[in-house]
């Protein structure tokens, strides 16, 4: 069994998630400690011997003389093979012992003639000897794999271990949690390994196998259970497909050869009976008793299970009615040894249990067929879509393609594999197994395959992803729309999951023209759309024009949350609207998921991008980067590409009003050099409006005022260009600033001519600016009140900041400077809360010409806004910074900034002061 307990590595490796416990060994064995022992323990596989290659690797480089050996199975029943095996180079020296110790050890390793030696002289022998040794050297004694060394030899290191105070002599051995080995431990420090955490467990295996899919390794790590042996050996038994299609993984993963003999070895010596019960139990897997009982034959199997708890292969509860594998790999291995024969037959008879569980029943009748058969196949198909309704889309994959296996029709096998490609491209985060599937349709049923709106949905997906371009994508899906047999049906769930593809196919290119095939066939569809996608048509398209029609169904939808899918397009229905916030709880919810790896990464990623957009609107910068940045990490890690450049624009957005314009650059040209090859003007866009509020920063108004009417030209306001309302504030400052006021005039007049007011207060506001800002004369200051009106200032903090940075100048240059100061102050402290450099300089360089002294500055800085007040106050009564963001609904990270900024204000600098300087203020009148 020697070598079987870790990954073949080099000594001198570091061990991934092993600091703690080599810090440990090592400290066991310091300088300042005369002779000690430990024994390491673990199970199979978890390192152990790893552990003991890095302390010999560290000992040796230091100095130290090392004497090794380990239990070996087939030498357990020859006396002394161990200690033959330990002190093979000291063999030299037994002379330095006197004659009666030295003839009892080298009559008990085997290199002399004699009657058997007495234990306690054989023990005192070898202890005498290694204290001599160790008189010149010190030493240090690992052995590995106790529970396979012989009786005698343990019986003598269990003895030497235990007297080794006061020498230069270290004893470290290492043995498994479950062993009944014949040493001795008593008195020695025992440290047992743990499994390796999750960030260990995927550095481990992302390390020994970069090439797999994220959801095989997921899958993996949830197996493996933390042991790297099973982490490294576990990938070596997958063939090529299975390493990057998620579909194709069995549903207990196979052993490797280096597995089978280390977890099916306790298996085989279990009794037939046994054996059978712990195939039905491994089949079952959730370890419902009552379920193994009635497949495996009623009450005796439980009986039957006896020595498989006695051998600590099982643990089986009573009360619970549970029956669990002391390690997931135990159930691989029952599986492994079973004939495909056995295996059909336990899939049956959980078949017949499991009649009430139509998704259980469905697998395992697939498990169990021999060949084609389209009964099995359509509860697969059924099973599918239960499984897309509860967000398991991999599971939903995996159903749906041994449904096309065991179809008989080569046109239900080509749509079955073709809705499977288009949830991997949708939701699953397989782009590599959904393009592989595809083929596999394509391969099924040539003949047909132009009729699959789900295999050109995800040809469609495909393309943009990869090397494709937008207009291929979109009329290989129109085509497919307009000539389906679908009769444009509003419950074929083929046709409405085209049209939402088509809807993301449009908005990326942006091209009003693509969308006119959109709504036609939306127009066409009978009944009525579904009214999810209706609102998402009419918000998403063209929302300046069409959104406001589609509030009142928004508010329903926003009222009754689904499944992730739902969750995600109801909050892409949400974006221009200006209603993220209310989606916000579903999609933490959402993100959460998709981390721990039950949420499809698509969903996980427009969740992503939903709350890094909210982040950035409401002020929480910080919080927006830092979201931004997992979800451009996910979209490497899984093939996303054409989702980073939203990832991309927000973390530019935060550069470029940051006044880090090289930083907002360099993200620009990562979207255009993904966007322009492939002809997504909409995604470009994107680039468009980064680049124009950092140039609006830098005070280069000439550029700012090129890249916004990149995005939209002064009149109309660009129909089907939804950015072109989030730039037009941008446009009509570059405009006035630059030296063009019938520009900017021409740009608010096309902006009152839409609807865009009727959108969103925060929308309204930005209109009315607009307005404000070509308005001459007192006239403009009555709009500005109006805009700040529509308003809570710290709902949109940057907007409303620049709003009154705007009003705050118009009222200085007509010589309302105390009113200019009103304004000027709180845009001041919002930009400065938000890092907002270049705007706060501007809002600075603005109320030092309104006669702001610096005096009234430092007045000013010991104030606390509204908001400010409020948290120091709560802060104040005890509650901690997740209290108090749960109260008003901020992040407490937002708090902790918050109270980063109070503290220097109120001339503090803890939480403890806070009550006597709020006391203070409330004294003088202040806040």
């Amino acid at each position: 069994m020697n070598g079987l307990d870790h990954p073949s590595r080099p000594a001198s490796t570091r061990l991934i998630g092993r600091d703690k416990d080599l810090e440990f060994v090592r400290s066991h064995f310091g300088a300042s400690v005369h002779g000690a022992a430990l024994l390491l323990t673990g199970e199979a596989g978890i390192g152990k011997t790893a552990i003991l290659d890095a302390v010999v690797s560290r000992a040796r480089a230091e100095g130290t003389r090392v004497l090794r050996a380990s239990g070996v199975e087939f030498e357990a029943d020859i006396s002394y093979a161990g200690l033959n095996q330990l002190l093979v180079p000291l063999f030299d020296t037994f002379d330095l012992l006197d004659p009666g110790h030295r003839d009892a050890l080298k009559v008990a390793v085997g290199i002399g003639g004699g009657p058997p030696p007495n234990r306690l002289l054989t023990s005192t022998a070898a202890l005498l000897l290694l204290r001599r040794i160790a008189q010149d050297t010190p030493l240090l004694i690992v052995v590995d794999d106790l529970p396979w060394l012989d009786r005698p030899t343990s019986s003598v290191l269990g003895f030497v271990a235990r007297r080794l105070v006061g020498s230069r002599i270290s004893f470290l051995a290492a043995s498994r949690v479950t062993s009944d080995g014949f040493f001795a431990a008593g008195g020695l420090t025992e440290h047992r390994l743990q499994p390796l955490d999750e960030a260990s467990s995927a550095a481990l295996l992302a390390e020994a196998h970069p090439g797999m899919s994220h959801a095989i390794r997921r899958r993996i790590t949830a197996e493996a259970h933390g042991n790297p042996l099973a982490l490294v050996e576990l990938p070596t038994a997958l063939d090529r497909e299975q390493r990057t299609a998620p579909s194709a993984v069995p549903s207990v993963l196979p052993l490797s050869e280096r597995l089978q003999a280390l977890f099916a070895a306790r298996v085989a010596d279990l009794p037939a009976t046994g054996r059978d019960v712990l195939l039905v139990a491994a089949l079952e897997g959730l370890g419902n008793l009552t379920v193994v009982e009635a497949a495996a034959g009623g009450g005796a199997a439980v009986e039957a299970l006896e020595a498989a708890e006695r051998d600590r292969l099982v643990a089986i509860s009573a009360t619970s009615r549970k029956l669990s594998f002391r390690h997931p790999l135990i159930g691989s291995a029952v599986v492994a040894q079973a004939s495909a024969a056995d295996r059909r037959r336990a899939h049956r008879a959980l078949a017949a249990v499991l009649t009430g569980q139509p998704e259980r029943r469905a697998h395992h009748l697939g498990e169990a067929a021999t060949g084609p058969d389209e009964t099995v196949a359509a509860l697969l198909e059924q099973a599918a879509r239960l499984r897309l309704d509860r967000g398991d889309a991999l599971g939903a994959m995996a159903a749906l393609t041994r449904a096309a296996g065991l179809s008989p029709s080569p046109a239900d096998e080509s749509r079955r594999l073709a809705e499977a490609a288009y949830i991997g491209t949708d939701a699953g985060g397989g782009m590599a197994d959904a393009s592989s599937l595809l083929v596999g349709a394509r391969r099924a049923d040539p003949a047909t395959r132009a009729e699959s709106l789900h295999a050109a949905a995800a040809s469609a997906l495909l393309l943009i992803n990869e090397e494709g371009d937008i207009d291929t994508a979109h009329r290989l899906l129109v085509g497919a729309i307009e000539a389906g047999g679908h009769g444009y049906d509003a419950g074929d769930d083929s046709l409405v999951e085209a049209m939402f593809t088509l809807i993301t196919l449009c908005w990326y290119s942006g091209d009003p023209r693509k969308w006119e095939p959109m709504f036609r066939a939306l127009d066409r569809m009978t009944p009525a759309p579904p009214d999810l996608l209706w609102v998402c048509a009419h918000t998403f398209a063209d929302p300046a024009r069409t959104g406001h029609l589609a509030l009142d169904r928004l508010d329903t939808l926003l009222a009754d949350m689904g499944d992730a899918t739902h969750t995600v397009r109801v909050s892409t229905c949400s974006v221009y609207p200006d209603r993220l916030a209310d989606v916000r709880e579903a999609s933490l919810r959402l993100v959460e998921q998709g981390r721990a790896g039950t949420a499809p990464v698509r969903r996980h990623l427009s969740a992503l991008i939903h709350l890094c957009l909210d982040d950035f609107y409401k002020g929480r910068w910080d919080d927006s980067v830092r979201l931004a940045a997992e979800g451009l990490g996910l979209c490497e890690d899984y093939g996303y590409p054409f989702f980073a450049c939203k990832f991309q624009f927000v973390q530019a957005l935060v550069a470029a009003s940051r006044g880090d314009a090289a930083t907002s650059d360099a993200l620009c040209e990562e979207i255009v050099g993904w966007a322009v090859p492939r002809g997504a003007q909409g995604a470009r866009a994107l680039a468009f409006h980064a680049r124009s509020l950092a140039a609006l920063g830098t005070g280069d108004f000439d550029t700012a005022y090129r890249h916004a009417t990149a995005i939209n030209p002064l009149t109309p306001l660009a129909p089907y260009r939804p950015h072109s309302m989030t730039g037009a504030l941008d446009l009509v400052e570059a405009a006035v600033r630059s030296g063009r006021p019938a520009e900017a005039a021409t740009h608010a007049a096309a902006l009152r001519e839409t609807a865009m007011a009727r959108l969103s207060p925060r929308l309204h506001m930005l209109v009315l600016a607009c307005e404000a800002l070509t308005t001459p004369g007192d006239d403009a200051l009555d709009l500005f009140e109006r805009a700040l009106a529509q308003v809570d200032p710290e709902d949109w903090v940057f907007d409303v900041a620049r709003v009154r940075l705007f009003y705050g100048e118009r009222l200085r240059r007509r010589r309302a400077t105390k009113e200019a100061r009103e304004q000027l102050v709180p845009a001041a402290e919002a930009f400065e809360r938000l890092g907002a450099k270049p705007w706060a300089e501007r809002a600075a360089a603005e109320l030092r010409a309104s006669g702001h002294s610096a005096a009234a500055e430092g007045r000013r800085k010991g104030a606390l806004t509204a908001q400010e007040l409020e948290i120091a106050t709560l802060a104040a009564t005890g509650l901690t910074n997740k209290q108090i963001a749960e109260r008003l609904f901020l992040s407490h990270r937002t708090i902790g900034t918050h109270l980063y900024q109070i503290y220097p204000k109120l001339g503090i600098s803890s939480r403890a002061a806070l009550r006597d300087a709020l006391a203070v203020l409330d004294l003088e009148g202040v806040g």
